[in-house]
């Protein structure tokens, strides 16, 4: 383990032992979405919480109820009907019994904290962006010892992009995604920041919370890569950030068939202010100033690096490296005017799948973290909300995979069954208005009167015409 991850774990224990203490804190529960099937059915949860509102019963109004005491949260549509029978049938949203992961603090510690393990075989290339800076892509190649299965019947394996957190850590839950989706016959890549992950900073630039620019050019060059295959995005926590600013910058030229965010930070600006839980903060913080500290020297000349490296939380660290720049200073204000998410979430025309948590310690409660207004009038937006999970945890005991993931890939291979019916449909109504044109046009040839010395030219000439 490389010394800033231990440095972070034995800084984030201290909240996983506080949450060993505190669990009384925590109102008891009998069920954990995902580990497996309770004789009693998909009904047996708290009393407590259905009766008295758990934090999810708050969305009461318009949304779906789902197995595991998960919601789903939408405008009605053709698609989200689609979504809803595919989430009714999921395996992975089954109750099980309680787990010793039950609580939110250890779910998200297990996340951030533990080791990453084995993990995939990577196939990393560097991209070199319009201002000479560089970006990382690592592909998937391997392992995958059991059969892989197709994702496009007919077609070209769908290509899985995948964007992890705003602080550049390449987390368990993001391999253990990886690997399941090359097991179910999809072509996982990770998408790295400038400075993330071994990711070389050769110009003073760092990318800014929310900016797309560098991850427009990393999906231009993957869809030269692969010009045929469907192209799905999932990002994780704060990632999802660049994730939205795409797909609402890019709108309806986005390449993207699906999306999908994991605990996202939805309300980014109010996030930052209000600050975290203090363990997560310093934790957070604490990587992000280990990670840069390679390029204090190269970023002198651009950002006040002792301010920098002396702040005391994620706002002052972010807005010293992206607002007091020495060249181009900009207010807090019009920092998010440029890098809000939501910004132009109208604009965005592709399904996306957010999956949180009620209970989630780090982006806050849903009433005050979730925009439900955006998934109420937003055909596009659907908001898959569980009373438990934790930040970007969703974990099932092992070997099972995260239920998080099963959920993404299981709702990504709905939209493709989808897309294709809706294509039949079409083709079927294009046929059909076809056949039908040309009996008019046939009807209406039958009923002219043509005099006999002219019915061989015309029909001579219309056959010419015909064929040619």
């Amino acid at each position: 383990m490389p010394p800033w991850d231990a440095a972070l774990a034995l800084l984030l224990a201290v909240l996983a032992l506080l949450s060993l203490l505190g669990q009384r804190l925590w109102r008891p529960w009998k069920g954990v979405v995902g580990a497996g099937t309770l004789p009693g059915g998909p009904d047996q949860h708290d009393e407590g919480e259905l009766d008295g509102g758990g934090p999810a019963d708050r969305f009461s109004d318009g949304h779906e109820p789902l197995p595991g005491g998960c919601s789903l949260i939408c405008k009605p549509s053709a698609l989200a009907q689609c979504l809803l029978r595919a989430l009714r049938r999921s395996a992975a949203l089954e109750p099980g019994p309680r787990s010793w992961l039950s609580g939110p603090h250890l779910q998200t510690l297990c996340h951030f904290v533990l080791p990453v393990g084995p993990g995939p075989e990577l196939a990393r290339e560097y991209l070199q962006l319009a201002d000479d800076g560089l970006v990382a892509l690592d592909w998937v190649v391997g392992p995958c010892g059991r059969g892989r299965r197709v994702t496009n019947a007919g077609g070209l394996p769908a290509v899985l992009l995948v964007i992890p957190n705003a602080w550049g850590r390449l987390t368990r839950n993001v391999l253990g995604l990886c690997l399941l989706a090359l097991e179910r016959g999809y072509y996982p890549v990770i998408f790295h920041r400038r400075g993330h992950h071994g990711c070389p900073l050769v110009s003073p630039r760092l990318q800014p919370f929310g900016d797309p620019s560098d991850l427009k050019e990393a999906v231009t060059y993957i869809r030269f890569r692969h010009p045929a295959a469907p192209l799905f995005a999932v990002s994780e926590g704060s990632g999802s950030a660049l994730l939205l600013s795409y797909l609402g910058e890019c709108g309806s030229s986005s390449y993207v068939t699906g999306a999908a965010c994991i605990s996202p930070v939805l309300r980014c600006r109010e996030w930052f202010e209000a600050g975290l839980p203090w363990p997560y903060e310093r934790g957070f913080l604490l990587h992000q100033k280990i990670a840069l500290s390679r390029y204090a020297t190269a970023l002198e000349d651009t950002v006040d690096t002792s301010k920098l490296f002396g702040s005391r939380s994620l706002r002052e660290f972010e807005e010293t490296l992206f607002c007091h720049t020495k060249s181009f200073p900009i207010s807090w204000d019009t920092y998010w005017d440029r890098n809000d998410p939501l910004r132009d979430v109208d604009e965005a025309a592709v399904p996306v799948l957010c999956i949180c948590s009620a209970d989630d310690p780090v982006c806050g409660p849903p009433d005050h973290a979730l925009p439900t207004e955006l998934f109420h009038s937003n055909p596009y937006f659907f908001l898959l909300l569980s009373r438990h999970g934790g930040h970007c945890g969703f974990l099932r005991p092992e070997p099972l995979p995260a239920w998080s993931h099963e959920v993404v890939l299981e709702s990504f291979r709905a939209l493709t069954e989808f897309f294709r019916m809706e294509e039949r449909m079409k083709g079927l109504s294009r046929r059909r208005a076809s056949f039908l044109g040309g009996r008019r046009r046939w009807g209406s040839l039958q009923k002219r009167e043509v005099s006999p010395s002219s019915h061989l030219e015309e029909s001579f000439s219309w056959k010419r015409s015909y064929t040619r």
